[in-house]
């Protein structure tokens, strides 16, 4: 269905924001700690959103334009062989422009907490922190915070402000290459709600959990280009979730390069089971070849093997879904995970930078998605009656992003996100044309 989500796949280069696409370590070393105050930082993004998803089929549109402004504090660790720090944050929502017509109680943006007459505020605010402790290459954090690099639970920022839950999460980066992390969660703050004890959920069954716990971890096969990425994770009384990547990344010479990325989640109920007999298993594959050091070409193929879709975690009292979708094919309006679905995905991406325009990007998209069929469902599963029989739909992407180089403005970004997506009428995503542009300033204040 039509959710309010975004997706984990990263625009640019035809990669996938995977365990398996290797970063820096999670946790840097407490020997090179320069003190609370000395090594900390307070940074603000100025974002500036304009959102409208034309809903056809007789559906009402969604329109509205904000401005929010995101503050983020890091401290430094203390020195010594414990070190202590705290990470807070504060972020304000301002309404610029959203008319009541365009406001329509469970048909909004997700950019603007919503009054007792399901219209949108003027404004909002929240505010939280995250107490941490660091040794050696190993922490612990506990408090309010973001978790991005789970598969199995992740959320996101990509509305006005970001998802935040709170919980415990432990990580390390003791053994070089290796990296390890678990965590226990109990509540979530969506990106449209100010309350931090909102519930956690199985986003697409609507039903909510206690508790989600997970752990795994990543690691990069010594100075070959294979990694591997591991977890599991549970989400209380729903389902118990397994996730397995392969990631190859390899230069082929100055100006071309190859990428494969392979994703799988193995998802069966739990406990209570409050969203019924759930037995899915779903893959994702693509690569992604670069070449002149401009263009990447991508294709993607995606699987749903069981009779319910692929269903990840949500946040918040109203359930908006959080980034644990490391799917190929999850991408701005859909993320094709229907029961049985197969779809392919063809993306082409351009870095202008290579014809002497650095900081401009440019990418465009096309899904398509088939078989999907919803009529082996229980009437008892959460997800019954969602989909019909060989239901079909597919999506093209259009986005343009520039990042100012030089000069006051440097690093103020302008992106341009353009969807269309058509579907049959069984198909719960429906027909609908979404438009975005994203101005985002960040402001190194220290």
């Amino acid at each position: 269905m039509a959710l309010l989500k975004w997706s984990a796949v990263v625009v640019g280069m035809g990669l996938i924001n995977a365990p398996g696409a290797m970063a820096a370590a999670f946790v840097s070393g407490q020997a090179d700690a320069k003190g609370f105050v000395e090594d900390a930082s307070l940074n603000l993004l100025l974002r500036n959103y304009y959102w409208n998803r034309d809903n056809q089929n007789g559906a009402p549109d969604a329109r509205d334009w904000t401005q929010g402004i995101q503050g983020v504090f890091t401290s430094g660790f203390t020195q010594g062989t414990v070190g202590v720090g705290v990470d807070a944050f504060g972020y304000l929502g301002l309404k610029l422009w959203a008319p009541e017509r365009y406001s329509v109680p469970g048909y909004v943006s997700g950019n603007l907490t919503e009054g007792a007459d399901g219209h949108p505020d003027d404004s909002y605010g929240k505010a939280g922190a995250a107490l941490k402790v660091r040794v050696s290459h190993t922490l612990l954090k506990a408090g309010d915070m973001q978790p991005s690099t789970s598969p199995v639970f992740a959320v996101g920022g990509s509305r006005l402000t970001p998802v935040t839950v709170s919980g415990l999460q432990l990580m390390s980066s003791e053994v070089t290459h290796l990296d390890l992390e678990a965590g226990h969660f109990y509540s979530g703050t969506s990106q449209d709600q100010t309350n931090r004890n909102g519930s956690l959920w199985a986003a697409y069954a609507n039903r909510p959990s206690s508790a989600m716990d997970y752990a795994g971890g990543r690691y990069a096969l010594g100075d070959t280009p294979w990694s591997l990425g591991v977890y599991g994770g549970r989400l209380e009384d729903i389902w118990n979730q397994y996730y397995a990547n392969l990631n190859y990344t390899r230069a082929l010479s100055d100006s071309q390069s190859l990428a494969v990325d392979f994703n799988y989640y193995r998802t069966t109920d739990q406990g209570a089971a409050r969203a019924g007999t759930i037995d899915n298993n779903t893959f994702s594959l693509q690569a992604g070849y670069t070449f002149a050091a401009a263009h990447t070409l991508t294709l993607g193929f995606q699987k749903i093997n069981g009779d319910t879709p692929f269903d990840y975690v949500g946040t918040g009292d109203n359930n908006r879904p959080g980034d644990s979708c490391f799917i190929a094919n999850s991408v701005q309006y859909s993320d094709f995970n229907g029961p049985g679905e197969k779809s392919w995905k063809l993306q082409y991406d351009l870095n202008m930078a290579a014809y002497g325009v650095p900081g401009l990007t440019l990418m465009t998209r096309y899904v398509y998605g088939y078989d999907i069929d919803g009529t082996h469902l229980s009437p008892s599963s959460a997800y019954y009656g969602m989909y019909g029989a060989d239901e079909r739909h597919h999506e093209t992407n259009v986005e343009a992003k520039y990042v100012i180089q030089s000069g006051p403005a440097r690093d103020l970004s302008i992106r341009v996100r353009q969807a269309w997506h058509s579907a049959t009428a069984g198909d719960p995503d429906g027909d609908a044309n979404e438009f975005r542009l994203i101005v985002d300033y960040p402001i190194a204040i220290f």
